[in-house]
């Protein structure tokens, strides 16, 4: 192949990698791959993204199983089909020093029992098998790294980083967030505790997150590059608004609000708020209701907000039974049944359907019982297979605060262990099913569904809250658009020379 952007000729490529290191998390790995996978592919490569290890309860269900949600939107960036390969191990924490671990999309008992080090050249061969088979299949193989590559405590078990730098021959590239301050400290230091061979592999500096006047950083990048030999190759502006969801810690900012535009057909909805519990899961699902005009959105640990929420979500969660123990200890049960027994609007998603429920059996082990909030008449049973399941829902007989959803289709997708069935009593009647399958029903204000992406349909937000959100195409290309910006001229596809 023969690409160039603005009708240039560039060197047939095959199979070369681009990796993104930071030199902390939150730096702006997700981001910046994703922002190239769709620069990438616009000058006609072949691309796929690739992670080797990616430790987050943000997962999406794909070919094979489920990969972390960050690799999942790459994918999309890049124009291709998601797959377990791009992400063949997963961490999903269940507690500070616990996660289970996802092997090419399956779940892994045997490897979660295992002593970290141990488990850490076990699962290389995966790794480096899956890279190489990407790498033979794409022109163009964009690789995030996790953390910083130097962590020189980790560097004799890395298998996300530099070794697989290394193993990629990637040009490299390492961000970091100049928001946060120290960015060429940080970036000075994260070099020089680089192994010398893979300091060669570095090719170049980006500045994420700057605010100010940009001329303002001189001599800095000059002098840095004197001491490292790293250029550096772009200046990213601090950009909010840039649509992508965030992989993690969303709700550590704070309450969003937007200006209203015209009504909101529900009348009096003014505030959403989430319960953020500490296995909270697949919460970057949540990443439109940022931008809803003239309605605040929380995440909220505190009984005050939550009671003061018009909408109220108890989204999904990696731990169910650990979770309501935090919601009791907390009080916050009670004020979840108040909002409930005053007919409130009311989500809860998956482990948040579950929760709503009676009891939450555990016989076969995989995850702990626990007694539900018992405000919706139905149980849950832990099933020993995890179900993944994705395509086309329609919700059928929504009523009241959720009735303009009635006949909406969206896309969703499942990841659970829990199997729902209603109880046999009288109460079991006001039980209304709005999805196939045992999906989901209704209850009162209250919707309760497995189906998880209920706000990333743009017809669901226009029905429910008479809001257009922008299409992820759009979003997508926006970041190309950024990347191409802000990047020194021709520095990208200099990043695929030999």
């Amino acid at each position: 192949m023969e690409a160039g952007a603005g009708g240039g000729r560039w060197p047939l490529v095959t199979g070369r990698a681009v990796m993104v290191c930071g030199t902390s998390s939150g730096a702006g790995k997700s981001f910046l791959v994703t922002a190239l996978a769709r620069w990438y592919s616009r000058q006609g490569f072949r691309v796929a993204p690739f992670k080797a290890q990616n430790m987050s309860n943000n997962a999406r269900v794909v070919a094979g199983g489920e990969i972390g949600s960050a690799q999942y939107f790459q994918a999309l960036a890049a124009g291709c089909d998601p797959d377990v390969r791009m992400n063949p191990v997963l961490l999903k924490p269940e507690a500070d020093t616990r996660s289970q671990v996802i092997v090419l999309g399956q779940r892994r008992d045997d490897l979660s029992r295992m002593e970290w080090r141990a488990r850490a050249e076990h699962l290389w061969p995966t790794i480096r098998a899956s890279l190489d088979d990407l790498l033979s299949a794409y022109d163009v193989v964009l690789i995030e790294g996790a953390g910083s590559p130097a962590e020189i405590n980790l560097q004799s078990t890395d298998i996300v980083n530099m070794r697989v730098a290394a193993a990629a021959d990637a040009a490299t590239l390492i961000v970091c967030d100049i928001d946060r301050g120290g960015a060429f400290a940080h970036l000075y230091g994260t070099v020089e505790l680089l192994p010398a061979p893979h300091r060669t592999l570095i090719r170049g500096f980006v500045l994420n997150k700057f605010r100010g006047d940009v001329t303002l950083l001189a001599p800095g990048p000059q002098m840095l590059q004197s001491l490292t030999g790293v250029p550096t190759l772009a200046v990213l502006p601090l950009w909010r608004e840039h649509g992508l969801p965030d992989e993690d810690g969303m709700f550590d900012t704070g309450p969003t609000t937007h200006a209203a535009t015209g009504a909101i057909p529900s009348g009096t909805l003014r505030s959403i708020v989430i319960v953020a519990y500490p296995h909270i899961s697949n919460l970057d699902e949540f990443a439109p209701l940022r931008h809803v005009p003239g309605v605040k959105l929380s995440w909220a640990r505190d009984a005050h907000t939550i009671a003061a929420a018009d909408l109220l979500i108890l989204p999904g969660s990696k731990h169910v039974a650990a979770d309501l123990e935090w919601l009791r200890a907390r009080g916050l049960d009670s004020v979840i049944a108040a909002h409930v027994e005053a007919d409130r609007p009311l989500l809860g998603i998956c482990g948040g359907l579950q929760m709503l429920g009676h009891d939450i059996s555990d016989p076969h082990g995989v995850e702990g019982a626990a007694m539900g909030l018992g405000l919706l008449p139905y149980a849950t049973e832990f099933q020993p297979q995890k179900r993944y399941d994705s395509g086309a829902r329609t919700l059928r007989g929504t009523q009241g605060f959720w009735s303009n959803l009635d006949g909406t289709g969206f896309s969703a997708y499942e990841i659970r262990h829990g199997q729902t069935r209603p109880c046999a009593n009288r109460d079991a009647r006001r039980l209304v099913p709005v999805l196939d399958g045992e999906r989901g029903w209704q209850y009162g204000a209250t919707l309760a569904v497995y189906s998880h992406g209920l706000f990333e349909s743009s017809d669901v937000m226009r029905r429910l809250f008479g809001h257009d959100t922008p299409s992820l195409n759009d979003t997508l290309d926006g970041l190309a658009d950024f990347a191409d910006r802000h990047f020194e001229s021709q520095a990208l596809m200099r990043l695929l020379s030999g």
